[in-house]
């Protein structure tokens, strides 16, 4: 009797547990609304109008996208313009997906802290739920309000686009910003800045005019998207205030989703390239009634690769680091970090680098670390000890010698891909060649010691250092970098 009790008891607890763990998915609310509900008939759809835009340029840097959220007869090839130049080869860790809210409003940010996922007839999309839940913990202008997602439809179109152009679409971030309090989208923008990174990617969600004549959409928008394309938040915001005063007939808004892109415009920190990719309204594709419109705008923001420098107190500092490390090692200590917490961000960069060790001017030792993996202090560290104790064409270092003993240090810029070789400068450029298992690469100042040509520079770094043959170079990926060298 007892034990029948306890079995009783054990199988309560473990439906209860089920149940628990039974993940949450918000459902496709929106198929066969704004788009299809058939997997099949949507996979073709989104399909065709991604295959209207396959000459489209991809772009290593997309840091954030703003696409329309129509139906996807209106608005599904404008968006698509936006989901081609996305490198689908690059490991985003995260998408972020801000949008309007069409039927609450928030004074505010509603996360979806309660999804696990969100349906498509495509399948199911994985939220970040982790960071969903963080995100609310850092400011309460975030919080998790389940009206504003349920019938919500701007950031569902987006999944099948993302479905169909990755193999596997990282978890998603849900945002729904609704307030016209500037200093609470500050507040947002501050805390989406820390991952506004190159590892995740922003999506915005917005439609442009709304309800005006065909010919005054296109005036109304031609102003708002030179607004955006400036990134200037404070010329949107005069250009939005402007458009409402303008005294066009009908027009609701100038852009629904004009507190999401407000948040994005604040986040911009550095150097950003604002590309217009397309634009067209609901007349260029049912001219039914031209006197009543909705304009789609999309546009691509670009991380620009700042020059990578060092000052003479970096140099002087990244020296002494190299130094310390090798005595460390002749005393037996390991490596020491207590100095490395005030180091510029410069010098916790990842990037590779070499250090050789002359004495009277002759090698002494050179070893290198050719990656973006570890920050710049730490390879310096290491490469230095093992160009001292490890480089196995010379007797390790010895404490007599070490006064000398010169210490030239080569700091790798990060890599960049070329797509051909005019891309490449010599004497400028090292080349890195990747194809499958093997790679080689070849410094900069190697084009100093010998009098080869471009094409016989990347050529023996192929056949000699990649081990692709002399040719091998035309079907690997292909890098280039700078060294600064002291």
């Amino acid at each position: 009797m007892i034990l029948s009790i306890v079995s009783l008891l054990l199988m309560m607890v473990n439906s209860c547990n089920e149940k628990t763990n039974n993940p949450v998915v918000r459902p496709a609310t929106q198929a066969d609304r704004f788009y299809t509900g058939n997997p099949k008939e949507l996979s073709a759809e989104v399909d065709s109008f991604l295959a209207l835009h396959r000459d489209r340029t991809m772009y290593e840097h997309v840091a954030a996208l703003i696409v329309p959220h129509a139906g996807y007869y209106f608005s599904g090839n404008v968006a698509a313009s936006a989901y081609m130049t996305i490198p689908t080869n690059k490991p985003y860790k995260r998408i972020f997906l801000l949008g309007p809210s069409h039927h609450e409003w928030l004074d505010g940010a509603s996360i979806n802290t309660e999804a696990d996922y969100y349906a498509t007839p495509l399948g199911n999309v994985k939220v970040d739920h982790e960071t969903c839940v963080e995100l609310t913990k850092k400011d309460s202008v975030f919080s998790y309000q389940a009206k504003a997602h349920d019938r919500e439809h701007c950031l569902e179109v987006q999944l099948p686009f993302l479905q169909r152009r990755f193999e596997e679409v990282p978890p998603i971030v849900p945002i729904i910003i609704s307030t016209n309090d500037f200093q609470k989208l500050k507040r947002m923008a501050e805390v989406l800045k820390s991952y506004f990174t190159d590892e995740n990617l922003f999506i915005i969600s917005s439609d442009f005019s709304h309800y005006p004549s065909y010919e005054d959409a296109c005036e109304v928008d031609a102003i708002t998207g030179k607004a955006i394309e400036t990134g200037d938040v404070e010329q949107f915001i005069a250009t939005i205030e402007a458009n409402a005063r303008s005294g066009k007939r009908n027009l609701a808004t100038s852009a629904c989703g004009e507190f999401p892109i407000i948040t994005l415009m604040l986040m911009l920190d550095g150097p950003y390239d604002i590309k217009h990719l397309m634009y067209q309204n609901s007349g260029d594709i049912d001219n039914h009634d031209p006197s009543r419109v909705v304009g789609y705008h999309s546009f691509a923001f670009l991380r620009k690769e700042a020059g990578f420098t060092l000052t003479d107190a970096d140099k002087k500092q990244l020296k002494e680091i190299a130094l310390n490390s090798i005595k460390d090692s002749l005393d037996g200590k390991s490596i020491e970090n207590s100095q490395l917490l005030t180091l510029n961000p410069q010098l916790r960069s990842k990037c590779g680098a070499f250090v050789s060790l002359h004495k009277h001017g002759h090698l002494r030792g050179c070893i290198g670390h050719f990656g973006e993996d570890v920050p710049l202090y730490e390879i310096v560290a290491e490469m230095a000890r093992a160009a001292a104790f490890e480089d196995p064409r010379f007797m390790p270092v010895s404490r007599e010698e070490l006064d000398d003993i010169d210490i030239e240090i080569s700091v790798l810029t990060p890599m960049r891909r070329i797509q051909s070789l005019d891309e490449f400068e010599l004497h400028r450029h090292g080349i890195y060649i990747r194809k499958g298992y093997r790679s080689g690469t070849f410094l900069p100042q190697v084009a100093d010691e010998v009098n080869w040509t471009k094409e016989e520079f990347v050529g023996h770094c192929s056949q000699d250092k990649a081990g692709l043959g002399w040719d091998g170079w035309k079907d690997a990926e292909l890098y280039v970098y700078e060294a600064i060298v002291f």
